[in-house]
């Protein structure tokens, strides 16, 4: 019975690593343990959902890489050394970690 949870515990695990590895930019660490699988979230500081491009801007600086709005609604992407933020016309809308 053990050995059949961690035969689908390492599935999937390599499922999550796909995804996560698949994902460009995105980091995070799997971690397998005995009490089930855990995501780790970065040890990075970044925007939260719902702050403004002008409150970003305040506190975390002058982006290194600004991308303009595409589609509707528009979102747009703002590149910084240790994250990238995602925007829905003028508001966060989600961070996430980038590679280094």
């Amino acid at each position: 019975m053990v050995h059949r949870n961690l035969g689908r515990a390492a599935v999937l695990v390599a499922g999550l690593i796909g995804f996560f590895v698949s994902a460009p930019r995105a980091a995070a660490e799997v971690i397998a343990t005995d009490a089930g699988i855990v995501v780790k979230q970065p040890d990075v500081a970044a925007p939260t959902r719902g702050m403004t491009m002008h409150q970003v801007a305040a506190k975390f600086g002058d982006p290194v890489t600004k991308i303009p709005a595409v589609g509707k609604p528009p979102i747009s992407r703002w590149e910084y050394q240790g994250f990238i933020v995602y925007f829905e016309y003028d508001h966060v809308i989600h961070s996430v970690a980038a590679n280094s």
